[in-house]
């Protein structure tokens, strides 16, 4: 597996989605900036994300409909 860099103030680990995750996106956007990246566990292990495919659309879509904002979502792969 692949190890990431460790977490800070602006980058933030979660090994799926939940929509309460949406608060760090407001808060990276009320602050100055950050990434939230899915299929990654606290010690900075990949483990990747179930139904990606859906979560590149269901991101978005949420962020804009329940805060407003615009995000860009992108996908890593590990070829």
């Amino acid at each position: 597996m692949l190890k990431a860099m460790p977490e800070h103030q602006n980058i933030e680990y979660k090994q799926s989605w939940r929509d309460e995750y949406l608060k760090w996106i407001c808060g990276f956007a009320n602050a100055q900036g950050g990434k939230i990246f899915i299929g990654v566990d606290d010690s900075g292990e990949v483990t990747g994300a179930e139904d990606y495919k859906r979560l590149m659309d269901e991101i978005p879509n949420k962020t804009v409909n329940h805060l407003g904002l615009v995000v860009d979502v992108n996908l890593h792969t590990n070829i």
